[in-house]
């Protein structure tokens, strides 16, 4: 399933029950962190970001611990796609994702 949430996050939900959220809009964990939802431009088609915040759940709504929080901010490209292959495949309360 795919979902998107106030024109800054999307999360995906895999066949194993697990979800990952994806976000880079104001106040989250990433390039835009200082700005409010009140400047964040809405009519502008493409709204980048370098890093972003990243975190997951399981079908039975609990959520993958990085060791100091449940979500992880300024993330690359690369390491979301990392973290989303691991979400996709693995079970998030035994594994540990190996940050790249």
């Amino acid at each position: 399933m795919f979902a998107i949430t106030g024109h800054k996050e999307f999360s995906l939900t895999f066949a194993n029950g697990n979800t990952c959220s994806v976000q880079w809009g104001p106040g989250n964990y990433g390039d835009h962190r200082n700005l409010s939802n009140f400047s964040m431009p809405k009519a502008v088609e493409v709204w980048k970001s370098g890093k972003a915040e990243i975190a997951a759940w399981d079908q039975d709504g609990v959520w993958y611990h990085f060791g100091y929080d449940d979500v992880k901010g300024w993330c690359t490209a690369d390491q979301v796609a990392s973290f989303i292959h691991f979400v996709a495949t693995k079970n998030l309360t035994k594994a540990r994702w190996a940050e790249e």
